[in-house]
């Protein structure tokens, strides 16, 4: 055999070998036996559903296309749920219901499985019992989202992809969701710093947007809290699977769901607030202050904003002068 083709060969038998392996993990073979039945249970109700499925998606459909022949996308006529997001966002669904609506519902469905399974195998990669856990837990909100066609998982999957992106494009992300679906905003947190404040204003952009159209923003939130629909959405915790790359960061990302997690950030909490309680009753104006700096350095650290310099003399040693630290007789 020549050389190359064993080296090939050898590559293949390690990558084999490494695989194999991996199924003696006990965990991975829970977590893949997890996933395989939460995922034949989903399809088996998607597939129960039929043409039954896919109500929200076509209320997106339906809406733009009244739209553009001129009519009301909060009426619509016929069998269609009324679209309820701000009018501002109907060229947004534009391009995909420009499609029939049998291509577009495969598009949308087919689409949000991809973007759901390739975060799955992200998840899974790094911690596999704990991605297969997450995606169990989440197996009731992300069926109802996939039968109805509803957005909320398409904005959970989009904020998942948040993480991996720039600042800039991760602030517009939420700040577009949060203000099409409002329940979104709680993912603020779990945005890097720079990513929260340009999210702010990508959502002060969103208001100003819904002020410029205002007489069908009056219509589309008459029509949104008019609107039958349950008290508990328990579609909305898929909304949770946008914490997921957060909580990923940790070697344990659910350690501190355990008691001890919690006594120690007590424990934190409290030395802090003794420390402060005891400064406020021998200093009150000094323990004020410190209070100050310390809830602006918090903000500042939260938003990702730099603090201002230090100033020489406040809280350090001065910075001599170079040519007196190489001539000390200079004056």
């Amino acid at each position: 055999m020549a050389r190359p083709t064993r080296r090939r060969a050898g590559v293949f038998r390690r990558a084999l070998r490494r695989e194999v392996s991996r199924l003696r993990d006990r965990q991975r073979l829970l977590a893949m036996a997890l996933l395989i039945l939460t995922f034949g249970l989903t399809v088996a109700g998607m597939i129960a559903r039929g043409e039954a499925a896919g109500a929200d998606a076509r209320a997106y459909w339906a809406g733009v296309r009244f739209w553009l022949n001129g009519g009301d996308p909060y009426h619509p006529a016929g069998p269609f749920l009324p679209y309820v997001y701000a009018p501002w966002m109907l060229p947004l669904f534009a391009p995909w219901a420009l499609l029939p609506w049998d291509v577009a519902w495969f598009v949308w469905r087919g689409g949000t499985i991809l973007a759901l399974l390739a975060s799955i195998e992200w998840a899974y990669r790094r911690h596999p019992l704990a991605a297969a856990v997450t995606v169990v837990v989440l197996a009731f909100p992300i069926g109802a989202n996939l039968d109805t066609g509803n957005i909320t998982l398409v904005l959970a999957l989009a904020l998942f992809g948040a993480h991996f992106v720039g600042p800039r494009l991760a602030g517009a992300i939420w700040g577009l969701a949060a203000w099409m679906k409002w329940a979104p905003a709680v993912t603020w947190v779990a945005l890097a710093p720079r990513a929260r404040l340009w999210g702010l204003g990508w959502l002060a952009a969103s208001a100003l947007l819904s002020l410029a159209t205002l007489p069908l923003t009056i219509i589309q939130l008459a029509t949104l809290f008019s609107f039958d629909r349950p008290l508990v959405r328990l579609d909305y915790l898929v909304l949770l699977w946008a914490f997921v790359p957060w909580l990923w960061r940790r070697e344990d990302p659910y350690g501190w769901l355990r008691p001890r997690a919690w006594r120690a950030a007590f424990a934190v909490t409290r030395r802090r607030a003794g420390r402060w309680t005891r400064q406020v009753t021998s200093d009150p104006i000094g323990g004020i202050g410190t209070a100050r700096r310390s809830a602006a350095r918090w903000i500042r650290r939260l938003l990702g904003i730099e603090g201002p310099p230090p100033v020489a003399g406040v809280g350090r040693a001065p910075v001599p002068d170079d040519r007196t630290a190489r001539h000390p007789t200079v004056r």
